[in-house]
């Protein structure tokens, strides 16, 4: 029999890496929010690769940072080893990526959860989301009713979740943990159009069964750099290193000669699964001209002898799996101790939402991470935190917060999900962004922490570091403008060792720092005014030295696209009566109801010629209702 179990402002359910955003963010405005996981022992889980960051996602991290959200000070706190990634490539790409020890990671994010005030951490499987007036009802397996004013779905890779290894496949979740088997069905009732998605683990294996004698050691940056714009320089400490190996023609002649044997081929598995990340049969398939294949062997934690072989994930029988490990230099003797699987789980079709993560059909349900069809920790988080936000700002009867593209990276993500939909698991990409030099991870607490305080995430203390910070740019900024180095003996020793024009004349610092060539740490021997500012700000200041002129063209587009962005369209319109509005601009533009013009200029199959015919509409609307829209 169902009973009364409370009531609450914000109900998340899920407490992978987009629940935690979720719930907190939610808690920490102010409102009542109850969090629900299937296991208390798997809260911030991560059943995949036990890292934090990486290309594109390491900027994701440093902008839910600077928002306020969790998850960087967490990585932190449990980091085994830090990398910048591309570090030979432009700043635009600069990543920064950091192994972690995942129980430690876990533990510390539940103990934050459970020490949030407004928050509470509730173990129990919601079976039905209904909804009754404004309010919606949260059933659990045990019969328990919890009525709630929103609800973010947060449900992770748990939704109807099925395990494949080989001919076996069973119900179940990541990690052996029970699935969400009920809830799908309560959604789709809703109304939401659920989609199938597939994403896959490599297996873990016994540290001591491997051969290191000659494997290539990779270890973290010294110093190493922390996610966190709260954490103390210093406390991220290098404590482990990674190992590399490759593939060989032997592992491919294995694979090949099992592929009947495996699900994805065999037809059983239908989700789509990851485009960026294959499993290695895929690989194998898809590549067929390559010669080897990289795997890296990496650490899931101090206390702990599993290690993780980012790059090899399968969903080939586990003595098939034996067998190819068993082909790569340094595995030949490799015991596995959790073999890889592929699992297969229900998402929603995310252009349902708007730019909130609010379905636009069922007013305070949000949705978050791979509920939305996307990929990885750090999307999942991104999403979640946005979603914790806008259903908080709701109920204080605020206005919502949007994040557009020329903002952040978490604006790209979200606007692609709403606008362009998924056909396969979604992961961020630099390549994404057409705002990348703007967009870069090094001034993320530029461009959002300003945000973070306006809507209450940022504490006092924190916003005192923050303007500190932005003042000694600015103070540095004007003293490499005015600093003049003289020609001499030194300061021509080292342009000529760097490559570059000797000084005939003085030359100003900032003139120096926009040589390719030439950066602050060459010219500190010269450089005799240089304050004891942090590195932070000196890599901002020479990052807008080199690259002004492309930065303030970017800046330009971005106006020009903004304009377009505020002109709103109204969520009302009938296209159908908008004369010379294509067949298809007009059933993509009804599917997504977009908020804006820039907005419906993404959306695939709205040309040019339509969005010239949305703004004539809009200026003829404004001017029969006596203004412009």
């Amino acid at each position: 029999m169902k009973y009364n179990a409370g009531q609450c402002d914000v109900a998340v359910i899920g407490a992978g890496h987009a629940g935690i955003e979720a719930g907190l963010a939610a808690a920490r405005l102010g409102c009542r929010t109850i969090l629900f996981t299937i296991n208390m022992d798997a809260v911030g889980n991560c059943p995949c690769n036990p890292s934090i960051g990486g290309t594109a996602k390491g900027h994701l991290v440093r902008e839910i940072d600077a928002l306020g959200g969790e998850m960087g000070r967490a990585a932190d706190a449990a980091a085994l080893q830090s990398r910048m990634l591309n570090l030979g490539k432009g700043p635009a790409v600069h990543s920064l990526r950091a192994q972690i020890d995942r129980r430690e990671y876990s533990k510390i994010m539940k103990r934050t959860l459970e020490l949030q005030d407004n928050l509470l951490l509730k173990q129990a499987e919601i079976v039905s989301l209904d909804r009754e007036g404004e309010d919606w009802l949260l059933t659990t397996r045990l019969e328990a009713q919890y009525r709630a004013k929103t609800v973010i779905l947060a449900t992770g890779t748990f939704l109807a979740g099925k395990i494949y290894v080989g001919d076996v496949s069973y119900e179940s979740g990541p990690d052996g943990l029970f699935p969400a088997a009920f809830l799908s069905e309560s959604l789709q009732k809703l109304g939401l159009s659920l989609r199938r998605f597939k994403t896959g683990t490599p297996a873990r294996v016994l540290r001591r069964s491997i051969d290191f004698s000659d494997l290539e050691v990779q270890k973290g940056d010294e110093p190493p750099e922390p996610f966190s714009y709260d954490t103390e320089p210093g406390a991220v400490q290098n404590r482990a290193v990674c190992h590399v190996s490759w593939t060989n023609e032997e592992t491919k002649r294995v694979i090949l000669a099992n592929l009947d044997r495996s699900p994805l081929y065999g037809g059983k598995i239908e989700g789509v699964g990851p485009r960026y990340c294959p499993s290695i049969e895929d690989k194998i398939v898809r590549f067929a001209d390559k010669e080897r294949h990289q795997l890296f062997i990496e650490p899931c934690g101090l206390d702990t002898e599993e290690m993780y072989l980012q790059g090899m994930s399968s969903s080939l029988p586990e003595d098939v799996q034996v067998a190819f490990y068993h082909t790569i230099p340094g595995l030949e003797h490799v015991e596995i101790m959790r073999p890889a699987y592929a699992i297969e789980y229900d998402c929603v079709d995310p252009q349902q939402m708007d730019a909130t993560l609010e379905f636009k059909d069922l007013p305070g349900l949000y949705g978050a991470g791979q509920f939305n069809g996307s990929s990885g920790y750090e999307e999942a988080a991104a999403q979640g935190l946005i979603a914790g936000i806008n259903a908080a700002l709701r109920v204080h009867g605020k206005e919502p917060l949007l994040l557009d593209r020329a903002s952040s990276y978490i604006g790209t993500l979200i606007d692609d999900l709403v606008t362009k939909g998924v056909s396969d698991p979604y992961r961020m990409m630099t390549s994404r962004s057409e705002y990348r030099l703007i967009l870069r991870q090094d001034n993320a607490d530029e461009r959002l922490t300003p945000t973070g305080r306006k809507i209450g995430l940022i504490s006092d203390e924190r916003w005192a570091r923050f303007t500190k910070k932005e003042e000694q740019k600015k103070i540095e900024r004007a003293r490499a403008e005015k600093t003049v180095i003289a020609p001499g003996e030194e300061v021509n020793a080292i342009l000529e060792r760097c490559g570059t024009a000797p000084l005939k004349t003085g030359a100003k610092l900032a003139e120096l720092l926009r040589r390719p060539e030439l950066n602050y740490e060459v010219l500190a021997p010269v450089d005799s005014t240089r304050p004891e500012f942090s590195t932070a700000i000196f890599e901002n200041v020479e990052i807008e030295l080199k690259y002004e002129g492309y930065i303030k063209r970017q800046k330009a587009d971005v106006a020009e696209v903004r304009r377009l962005e505020e002109r709103r369209l109204p969520q009302d319109a009938d296209y159908e009566s908008i004369q010379g509005l294509r067949m298809e601009a007009r059933e993509k533009l009804k599917k997504i109801r977009p908020i804006s013009v820039g907005q419906a200029s993404r959306i695939s199959g709205v040309s040019p010629a339509d969005i010239s015919v949305l703004l004539i509409w809009l200026s003829q609307r404004g001017k029969e209702s006596g203004g412009e829209q």
